[in-house]
């Protein structure tokens, strides 16, 4: 039996590596859309139509027939579209407006912190000092990766819009860890894309959010390419793979592993912007990466053990979204 965990969490470690390596693809595509003219929300709903358009045949595929385990699972689509899709995506755009970038980015990536916390306060049981170090190493580690700062004030609506974001991003894994009860993972993404989009583009249309976009050519890579590009690989990439890879990761690992795991997002990011569009890579962020690393590897030396709900899904308990997810992290009940 231990082995068979350890298996489940070697892999779930594989797949979330290549979600984060997925979703730091955004940025480096993102960014000539919204210098090009394209609106926060306008980005965010091309980018997860596509995701949610692509994955779809393969989510009807793995599914076979068993439409039941849709319907099942319907609050958790829904939850995964609302919070894990729309909002938190839209948030970060805004605080990014307001905010440095690394500001943002440092904010929104205290969510596993923000998971181990919550599991302290509702349990008033401390975590394993290999949870407490892992978290303190990994936390200063994206400190030098991410070296906020950028010369601008902060501004207390940018502020609150990425605090938001991180709750936003803190209950993206919370959703995605919850157990199975016959949906793939996959069709939990698909769903949850189309779903988000279809939810941004309702609150577009009624004026809530500016939605604009452009069909000029933009600049990529130092040289002029047409606004698609950096959509299809911003959708197919660094959306329908990363998601259906982090919704897999998530069900392996359990909310809190996975999230530290989703901290290396945050590298490889940093790693495209310099090879990608020449920006600076020192010491300092090569030295965070590793730091990020040793954090993650001290949270997965917990001998708690993982749950695996993919492997074995259980029975749903009702149709509400609960922490349980978090809870079995630490093998504690909350409630």
């Amino acid at each position: 039996m231990a082995g068979t965990s350890t298996n489940h969490t070697t892999r779930g470690l594989v797949v979330a590596v290549i979600a984060a390596a997925s979703f730091g693809l955004s940025g480096a595509f993102i960014k000539p859309l919204l210098e090009s003219g394209w609106s926060p929300a306008a980005a965010v709903s091309a980018r997860v139509l596509i995701g949610g358009a692509v994955l779809a045949p393969f989510a009807a595929v793995a599914l076979r027939g068993r439409w039941s385990a849709l319907w099942r699972g319907r609050w958790r689509a829904l939850g995964m579209a609302l919070i894990g899709v729309a909002s938190t995506q839209v948030l970060y755009f805004a605080a990014i407006e307001r905010i440095p970038v690394s500001t943002a980015i440092l904010i929104e990536y205290l969510a596993p912190v923000v998971l181990v916390l919550l599991v302290w306060a509702r349990t008033r049981r401390a975590p394993r000092w290999m949870v407490l170090a892992g978290s303190g190493v990994a936390i200063a580690g994206l400190l030098l990766v991410v070296a906020p700062g950028g010369g601008r004030g902060l501004d207390l609506v940018g502020v609150t819009l990425a605090v938001t974001a991180m709750l936003g991003c803190a209950g993206y894994y919370v959703i995605a860890a919850r157990p199975a009860d016959g949906l793939p993972p996959v069709a939990l993404a698909a769903v949850g894309l189309l779903l988000g989009g279809v939810a941004l583009l309702a609150v577009s249309a009624t004026g809530l959010l500016p939605f604009v976009v452009s069909f000029r050519d933009v600049e990529l890579f130092g040289g002029p390419a047409p606004w698609w590009v950096p959509l299809a690989v911003v959708g197919v990439l660094a959306t329908a793979l990363a998601y259906a890879a982090g919704i897999t990761a998530a069900g392996l690992l359990g909310s809190r592993l996975s999230s530290f795991a989703g901290l290396l997002e945050v590298v490889a990011a940093t790693l495209y912007a310099w090879l990608l569009l020449g920006e600076s890579l020192g010491a300092l962020q090569l030295v965070g990466g590793v730091l990020i690393l040793a954090g993650i590897a001290l949270v997965r030396a917990d001998p708690t053990p993982a749950p695996t709900s993919i492997a074995h899904p259980e029975p749903s308990k009702g149709t509400s979204l609960s922490l349980s997810a978090v809870e079995s992290d630490n093998n504690v009940p909350l409630g």
